[in-house]
């Protein structure tokens, strides 16, 4: 089981694009970053002017969201000032020297392949990989030929009557064949004494005709990846905001790696700010950050980057939650972060996992909340640690900082939290993950639990 794959780096964009950038450049700034996140015992080396190839022994394909937080990071730092589509990278997975002749391409090839025209070398799963998208793509030619002809008979939708329907969808049934090799045909000779003794039945009555293939109707689009979890305040019983998820999440443990955490956020902060024209009165919004990509420049560029498309009429309202807060975190970090993220944001609220987290040494101006992540742990466990987490609220509210707890999954989570006096809780317990924060439908329509 060894995934191996080159990859290609073009940088493309606006007019202009690249042209003050030396290759050499791009290259070094790949380079580093494979140095640091392609870890032994995968491996990489390059074979031709931006072209890597890569092997992982421990995988049977690549995964395209890492290759993504490359392509995040180089638009970061080669590109600070522009938008986004500046570095376009193409991954080929196939056998050894398939991956040695896809190093090899011109520029030309490459382009064709984006297009989704497909190019004349060796079979491969392609993926043409940007900080904005992921798609497969086509690597022969008569794939490409072949899915075309099927997207443009999908694509009919002009009425007309069933006897032309018919024969559009015989025309594009041709086009297909014709894409195809044609079948090998048996020889006349051999079939001329049942030729014979058919004739007297097809005298009789015409002969069946196969009805035309009809192309199979197009998938439905896979969900979102995010989705929004309610924020409900227990001591007035409403619902003041939301927080914004994956849905990934659901189904399996979140990543601990610095790169797909960034990947992730950067997905969470696009997603929200196209829920921004649909929040109606949904209140505060909570967006995620991880701690430690939040002290790393580069990170901090690609969040920056995300960042500088927020209104600023939404700044009143938007709440940054930093995850993965240490339990003592060092305060001129926090400075840093809070000083960052400012701006932008008008609440800052810090993740944390321990209970006892010690608020009394934290300035009250780095936070306006702090929230609780129950532990994945049985019901007796985690309500103990809501009543460690309430026991402290004198000390809170000294420091002016609001608490919160997330993650709750029981109706009886709900209830200690209400009982301590907490004001803040989200998690499957108070909602499900929802399309769009809470404020933008009506509340018949939502799947409260609470009420």
């Amino acid at each position: 089981m060894t995934a191996i794959a080159c990859l290609r780096i073009l940088v493309s964009g606006t007019a202009g694009a690249g042209r003050d950038i030396p290759v050499s450049q791009v290259e070094a700034a790949a380079d580093l970053y494979l140095k640091h996140r392609w870890k032994a015992p995968r491996r990489y080396g390059a074979v031709a002017p931006l072209a890597f190839v890569l092997a992982d022994t421990k995988a049977d394909a690549l995964d395209p969201v890492e290759m993504q937080t490359l392509a995040v990071e180089l638009e970061a730092g080669l590109f600070p000032d522009r938008e986004v589509g500046q570095v376009c990278l193409l991954t080929f997975e196939g056998d050894e020297q398939s991956v040695l002749q896809f190093a090899s391409l011109s520029q030309a090839s490459l382009a064709s392949l984006i297009a989704g025209r497909g190019y004349a070398g060796p079979a491969g799963h392609v993926q043409v990989i940007t900080a904005a998208e992921i798609r497969a793509v086509p690597s022969a030619p008569s794939e490409a030929v072949v899915e075309e002809t099927l997207q443009a008979a999908l694509s009919e939708t002009a009425p007309a009557p069933a006897e032309t329907a018919k024969a559009a969808v015989a025309q594009q049934a041709e086009a297909v064949a014709k894409a195809a090799p044609a079948a090998e045909a048996a020889p006349a000779a051999d079939k001329a004494p049942a030729a014979q003794a058919a004739a007297p039945a097809a005298a009789s009555k015409p002969a069946a005709v196969k009805p035309a293939p009809v192309p199979e109707k197009p998938k439905p689009p896979p969900p979102p990846a995010t989705g929004w979890w309610g924020l409900y305040h227990p001591p007035s019983e409403s619902f003041v905001g939301a927080v914004i998820g994956l849905r990934a999440d659901l189904t399996s443990p979140r990543p601990t790696d610095d790169a797909p955490l960034l990947t992730r956020d950067l997905t969470c902060l696009n997603d929200a700010q196209a829920a921004f024209a649909k929040a109606g009165d949904a209140g505060m919004l909570f967006v995620p950050f991880s701690f430690w990509n939040l002290t790393s420049p580069a990170s901090q560029e690609a969040y920056k980057r995300r960042l500088s498309r927020y209104p600023l009429a939404m700044q009143g309202r938007l709440g940054a939650t930093i995850y993965d807060t240490p339990r003592e975190p060092s305060l001129g970090t926090l400075g840093q972060m809070r000083t960052f993220l400012q701006p932008h944001f008008a609440f800052i609220d810090l993740n944390i996992t321990e209970p006892n987290f010690p608020v009394a040494t934290l300035p009250g101006d780095l936070a306006t909340s702090i929230t609780l992540t129950l532990p994945e742990d049985d019901l007796r466990i985690r309500i103990e640690a809501i009543a460690k987490f309430a026991s402290t609220q004198s000390a809170y509210r000294a420091k002016g900082v609001r608490q919160g707890v997330t993650g709750l999954r029981d109706a009886r989570e709900l209830e200690a939290c209400r009982a301590a006096g907490l004001r803040f809780v989200s998690g499957p317990a108070i909602t499900d993950l929802m399309a769009s924060p809470i404020g933008a439908a009506p509340a018949p329509a939502l799947p409260l639990k609470v009420a």
